[in-house]
C-alpha cells in the first residue's frame, strides 16, 4: 500500500443528527465512550498500511482538527508517510468544497505532487473494519479503473444510499444515486447492492476526470457518467473482507483462552451512522457478552486520542432507612473518569466523566462525556449529550407523550437530551 493515497471525507453537517452536531462536525460526534468516528476510518487505514492521508474537513471542524493534532501526529516524514488536515483554502475560486469530487479537485497540486499509483476515497463517519489491502487486490486483479465497495441492504432502506447494478461478474452496469425506487438484486425483489461510500481509483484515472470534468459529486455525477468508457467495478464487501482476529473465552477451568479467527465475526459489519437511531443502534451493537461490533481487537485495534482521566469508580451507597445501593455496570462500556456511586447502569456506552449517582437507573442509553446524573434519575433508551446535568428524580425515556413536550424524540424512540433543556 505504498503509494496509495487515502482522501478522508471529513466535512459532513450531520444535519440529521442535530442536535449532536450543534458544535461540531459528524466526523468529530463521539463513538463507543471514548473514541469519534473518524477514529475507526484512520485506525482502518493504519491497519491496513496506509500511510498517506489527507483528511478533507470543512463544517464546525476545530474539534476534529484538535483530536486529530493531539492524538494521530505519529507519522512520520522520513519515511514518506504523513497525516494532513486539508480544509477549504480556495486555491481556486472562493468556493468552499462543493461535493466529494470537488473536494479533491480542489487539492490536485498536493495530490500529484506525492506521484500516487492508487487514490483511496472514504468516509469518515461510518462503521466497520476493512482491510483496504485486500480491496486494492481486488482492484489490480479485476484490472479496474475504479473500484467501489458495495453492501447487501434491504430495499427500503437503499434509497439512502447509491445503488449499483451490476453483472455476474459484478462489473458496474447501472448506478444509482438515492433513487426513489432502487433497483434490486436479480432473483432478491427485496434486496439491493448499496454504494458503501469507498472507492478505490486508478490516480491516473481520477486526475484525468477531474481535470476533464468539473461536476462536483462522485455518487452524483461522475460515476454514473463513466460506466460505458471506464471499468468501473463493484467489491462485495462481506464476501471479500477478512478481518484477522483473537476470540477470548472462558475455558473448562475457568481460565481465560483464546482462539485466533482467519474472519472475525465483525468482519462484515458496517453501518452509517446518518441519523439520531442509526448512531443509537451502532453504540447498541458494542454492549453485551458477543457484540455486532468488537472494539476489543487484538489484531486490528482502534485507535484514538487518549485523554487524561483516572480509572472508573464504583461506590456502594446507604440511604436513612439503611439500605445499601450499589453502583454497579452491567453489559455495558464505562470509560474513565466515570463514577457510579449507587447507581446502575445496563447495556449502555458511557463517555468520558460521567457521574452516576445513588438510585439511579440507565438502560440502553447513550452518555457523552461530563454528564451529571442526578439521584433517583432513570434512563431509558436515550442519548444525552455532553455537559448535560440532569436534576434528581428525573424519568426519561418512561413516558412517550411527556418526553416529546420537552425532548427530541426519535421515528424509533429514541430520546434526545441536551444541556440546553434543563435552562
Amino acid at each position: 500500500m505504498k503509494n496509495v493515497i487515502a482522501l478522508i471525507m471529513a466535512g459532513g453537517k450531520g444535519e440529521r443528527l442535530m442536535p449532536l452536531t450543534q458544535s461540531r462536525s459528524k466526523p468529530s460526534i463521539p463513538f463507543g465512550g471514548i473514541y469519534l468516528l473518524a477514529d475507526l476510518t484512520l485506525s482502518n487505514c493504519i491497519n491496513s498500511e496506509v500511510y498517506k492521508i489527507l483528511v478533507l474537513p470543512q463544517y464546525k471542524s476545530q474539534t476534529l482538527i484538535q483530536h486529530l493534532e493531539t492524538g494521530w501526529n505519529f507519522f512520520s516524514p522520513s519515511l514518506g508517510h504523513f497525516l494532513r488536515i486539508v480544509p477549504p483554502q480556495m486555491m481556486k475560486g472562493d468556493k468552499w468544497y462543493q461535493g466529494t469530487a470537488d473536494s479533491i479537485r480542489q487539492n490536485l497540486e498536493m495530490i500529484e505532487a506525492e506521484k500516487p499509483s492508487h487514490l483511496l476515497i472514504l468516509s469518515a463517519d461510518h462503521v466497520y473494519k476493512m482491510d483496504y489491502s485486500r480491496f486494492k487486490r481486488h482492484h489490480e486483479k479485476n484490472k479496474a479503473d475504479v473500484t467501489i465497495a458495495v453492501i447487501e441492504t434491504a430495499k427500503d432502506q437503499a434509497r439512502e444510499y447509491g445503488v449499483l447494478q451490476v453483472d455476474e461478474k459484478f462489473r458496474v452496469t447501472g448506478f444509482q444515486e438515492k433513487p426513489k425506487n432502487p433497483a434490486t438484486i436479480p432473483g432478491h425483489p427485496d434486496t439491493c447492492l448499496a454504494s458503501m461510500g469507498i472507492y478505490l481509483f486508478s490516480a491516473d484515472v481520477l486526475l484525468d476526470l477531474l481535470k476533464t470534468d468539473d461536476k462536483p459529486d462522485f455518487g452524483k455525477d461522475i460515476l454514473p457518467g463513466i460506466l460505458s468508457s471506464h471499468k468501473v467495478m463493484a467489491y462485495p464487501y462481506r464476501k471479500e473482507n477478512k478481518i484477522e482476529d483473537v476470540v477470548f473465552f472462558t475455558d473448562s477451568e475457568g481460565t481465560r483462552a483464546e482462539t485466533p479467527m482467519e474472519v472475525a465475526p465483525d468482519s462484515g459489519y458496517w453501518r452509517d451512522v446518518g441519523n439520531l437511531d442509526a448512531y443509537w443502534n451502532a453504540n447498541m451493537d458494542l454492549c453485551g457478552l458477543t457484540p455486532y461490533f468488537n472494539l476489543y481487537g487484538v489484531k486490528w485495534p482502534m485507535r484514538t486520542s487518549p485523554r487524561q482521566f483516572p480509572p472508573v469508580k464504583t461506590l456502594s451507597v446507604q440511604e436513612n432507612k439503611g439500605e445499601t445501593l450499589h453502583g454497579m455496570s452491567r453489559d455495558s462500556l464505562v470509560s474513565h473518569g466515570c463514577i457510579l456511586g449507587g447507581g446502575i447502569v445496563r447495556h449502555s456506552v458511557l463517555s468520558y466523566n460521567v457521574s452516576v449517582h445513588r438510585g439511579v437507573e440507565v438502560d440502553e442509553s447513550v452518555i457523552m462525556e461530563n454528564v451529571d446524573i442526578g439521584r433517583f434519575s432513570t434512563i431509558k433508551k436515550a442519548i444525552v449529550s455532553e455537559g448535560t446535568k440532569i436534576p434528581s428524580n428525573t424519568e426519561i425515556g418512561i413516558d412517550p407523550a411527556k418526553d416529546r413536550k420537552k425532548y427530541k424524540v426519535t421515528p424509533r424512540g429514541i430520546v434526545v437530551v441536551t444541556k440546553n433543556d434543563f435552562n
